[in-house]
C-alpha cells in the first residue's frame, strides 16, 4: 500500500473516500465540521436523525456528499472525547482501514490523524496510524491454493495533518512507521510459517538475506563451532532433532566505531515438542511460535537498518528444534554451559533458557552497552499477565524504566516483574550449580533468575513474550510483538523519537 502526507481542507480532497471522526454523543470533530459546513449541514442532519451516535467502533458510509470533491465520506465513531486515548485512536484507525478495504475504495484520506490524543505528538499519531494500517491489511495465505481475495483492495492511504509546518515531522514519522511495520510483517511471516518450513537453517538463510539487503555483517555458527566454544547447554536441546542447530550473529554498525553495541538475543526454537518431557498434544501445533523471540529481533534489525539509525546493534539468535528421540537429553542429565556453570536438566521442556544462557555468555565478546533477550519463555508469564503485557525483568532499574516507557510509547506494553535474590533459592540442585526449573510457583521469575546468572558482566533485560507473541482462536497468528517496543526503545536511544 502507498502512503502519503497532506495538509488541506477535507471538502477539497479528490479521493475515493475521506474519513472523519464523530465523538459521543453525535459531536463532530473539526474536519467533520468543515465537511458539514461545505455540505450545508447534510452530515449533521443525518446524525441528528439517529443514524450515528459516535460510539467507538461504529461507522457510517455516505455517498455523494454535497459540497465535497470526494466520492464517499466515512464517519468513524470515536467514543467519548474525554476517554479518547492511545487504544481508542489505534482502534479507530484499524476500523477505518478495515472498512475502506471492504468498501471498494482504492484510496482514502484519513483526517483522524488530526484528532488530538492526550500527550501524544503529530509524529506519534502518524507513526501509529502507519503501523496499524499495515497490520490491518496483513494477510498470511501463501499456503492456500484458493486465496480470499479482496474485491477492490485499498491501494493508497493519505494521512492529513492540520498545519503545513507539521509536514516534515509527519514525513519522518511515516518513514519510521513503514520500517517498523515491515519489521513486524517479517516477524509475523516467520512466526506463522510451519515448522517443516521455518527450520533453523531457514532462519539462518533469512538472516543472510537481511544482511545482504542492508549491508549488515552476518555470521552463522554451526554445531562444530558451538562445540568448540563449549556451548553444551544449547547443544543439549538440539540432540533429539535431525535439523542442525545454528547460532546466527548479525552486526549493524550505524554508530561511531568506538561506541559499544546494543545486543538483542532472540530465542529460536523453531518447534518445541517439549523433548522427552513431551507436551500434551492439544494445541502443540502452536509450538511453531516458539521462535517468535528470534523472529522479533530479526524484524527489529531489519527495521533499524531501513531507518538507518545512528547506533550499533548486534543480534544473536540461538536456534534449534526441541524434539524427542534416542539421542535427546533426559530429565536428570547434567550439562556444562559456555560460562562453565553446570545445569541439571530436570525438565527438557524448559529448553529456552538452556539455549539463551549460552547465547548470553557469547554476547560478552561484543563488550555490549546493553543486552536484551526476547523469548516465548514460560506459560507462567501468560498466567501472570495474560495476553496484554509482556513480562519485563532487568538487572538495572533504569533500563527497565526505559523499556517500559518505550512500550507505552509504542502501545506495545510491558510490565516489570521482580528479580529478587529470594527467588534464586528455587533453582538449587544437589548435583549441579543449578537446576533448569524452579518448581510450580513464580515460574516466569525463576526462569528469569536462571538467565540472570549468565548476565553478571553487562546491563541486561529479559522480555518474556509467551503471552503476547501470538494469538489463538479465530484470530490465530503471530502478532509481531515486541518489535514496536524494541524499535521505539532504539529510536529513543538514537535521539530520533519525536
Amino acid at each position: 500500500m502507498e502512503f502519503s502526507i497532506k495538509s488541506g481542507s477535507p471538502e477539497k480532497q479528490r479521493s475515493a473516500c475521506v474519513v472523519v471522526g464523530v465523538f459521543e454523543p453525535r459531536k463532530l470533530t473539526l474536519p467533520a465540521e468543515l465537511l458539514d459546513n461545505a455540505a450545508r449541514s447534510y452530515i449533521s442532519d443525518i446524525i441528528r436523525r439517529g443514524d450515528m451516535e459516535g460510539k467507538s467502533g461504529s461507522t457510517l458510509l455516505l455517498h455523494n456528499v454535497p459540497g465535497t470533491l470526494c466520492d464517499r465520506v466515512l464517519l468513524v465513531g470515536l467514543g467519548k472525547e474525554k476517554e479518547f486515548r492511545e487504544k481508542e485512536y489505534c482502534d479507530a484507525i484499524r476500523c477505518s482501514v478495515k472498512t475502506l478495504n471492504e468498501t471498494g475504495s482504492f484510496d482514502g484520506t484519513l483526517f483522524l490523524t488530526e484528532t488530538a490524543v492526550k500527550k501524544r505528538s503529530v509524529a506519534w499519531r502518524i507513526r501509529q496510524a502507519t503501523i496499524v494500517a499495515q497490520e490491518t491489511v496483513y494477510r498470511f495465505d501463501q499456503f492456500k491454493s484458493k486465496k480470499d481475495e479482496v474485491r477492490r483492495p485499498l491501494r493508497k492511504l493519505t494521512f492529513a495533518v492540520e498545519r503545513r509546518n507539521e509536514l516534515a515531522a509527519a514525513e519522518e514519522a511515516l518513514a519510521q512507521g513503514l520500517a517498523i511495520a515491515e519489521g513486524m510483517a517479517l516477524t509475523k511471516n516467520l512466526g506463522n510459517l510451519p515448522g517443516n518450513v521455518c527450520t533453523p537453517s531457514y532462519l539462518a538463510e533469512t538472516a543472510q538475506k537481511i544482511a545482504q539487503d542492508h549491508g549488515i555483517a552476518c555470521e552463522i555458527l554451526e554445531r562444530a563451532d558451538m562445540e568448540a566454544l563449549g556451548m553444551h547447554s544449547l547443544l543439549s536441546v538440539a540432540k533429539g532433532s535431525h535439523q542442525p542447530p545454528k547460532l546466527i550473529v548479525l552486526q549493524y554498525k550505524g554508530g561511531k566505531a568506538e561506541e559499544k553495541p546494543l545486543v538483542l538475543v532472540g530465542k529460536g526454537i523453531t518447534f518445541d515438542s517439549g523433548g522427552i518431557s513431551l507436551k500434551p498434544g492439544a494445541e502443540m501445533d502452536e509450538m511453531k511460535y516458539d521462535m517468535c523471540g528470534a523472529a522479533s529481533v530479526l524484524g527489529t534489525i531489519k527495521a533499524i537498518a531501513q531507518m538507518k539509525l545512528p547506533i550499533n546493534l548486534t543480534v544473536i539468535v540461538p536456534t534449534t528444534e526441541n524434539m524427542p528421540g534416542g539421542a535427546a537429553s533426559r530429565p536428570g542429565d547434567i550439562v556444562t554451559s559456555m560460562s562453565g556453570q553446570t545445569i541439571e536438566i530436570l525438565n527438557t521442556d524448559a529448553e529456552g533458557r538452556l539455549v539463551l544462557c549460552d547465547a548470553l555468555t557469547y554476547a560478552e565478546r561484543f563488550e555490549p552497552e546493553t543486552v536484551i533477550d526476547v523469548a516465548t519463555l514460560t506459560g507462567a508469564c501468560v498466567v501472570a499477565l495474560g495476553h496484554v503485557a509482556t513480562g519485563l525483568f532487568a538487572n538495572n532499574d533504569s533500563l527497565a524504566r526505559e523499556l517500559a516507557h518505550a512500550g507505552e510509547e509504542a502501545h506495545d506494553r510491558a510490565w516489570q516483574m521482580p528479580l529478587w535474590d529470594d527467588y534464586q533459592e528455587l533453582l538449587k540442585s544437589p548435583f549441579a550449580d543449578m537446576a533448569n526449573i524452579g518448581g510450580r510457583w513464580g515460574g516466569s521469575i525463576s526462569a528469569a533468575c536462571f538467565l540472570s546468572r549468565f548476565t553478571k558482566k553487562f546491563e541486561w533485560a529479559h522480555l518474556d513474550i509467551a503471552g503476547t507473541a501470538w494469538k489463538s482462536g479465530a484470530d490465530k497468528g503471530a502478532t509481531g510483538r515486541p518489535v514496536p517496543l524494541l524499535t521505539h526503545y532504539l529510536l529513543k536511544r538514537a535521539g530520533k523519537l519525536h
